[in-house]
């Protein structure tokens, strides 16, 4: 049987972030479903995750340019890391 490793670093965002998963299903056209969507083919499953990374590098990009300080994805990540670990 096969063990789902994939953590949501920050609980709360759990709702977003599958709000965002079906929006960016139905941007590459690709039916989604709530609950089990184990009938989805390899390559159905990965254009759903690339458009979630491309859309999130862009947002990161526009941040960056926009005159935001980023801290930089991996100081980012370890921050929300350190901040989950306190709860």
């Amino acid at each position: 049987m096969a063990t789902n490793s994939n953590q949501i670093l920050v609980p709360q965002a759990k709702a977003a972030m599958d709000q965002f998963k079906f929006e960016s299903a139905q941007e590459v056209g690709v039916n989604l479903k709530q609950g089990y969507n184990g009938d989805l083919t390899s390559r159905q499953a990965g254009s759903i995750g690339g458009q979630m990374v491309k859309k999130m590098i862009y947002d990161y990009q526009q941040r960056v340019a926009g005159g935001q300080q980023g801290l930089g994805m991996t100081q980012d990540l370890n921050s929300i890391k350190q901040q989950n670990q306190q709860y």
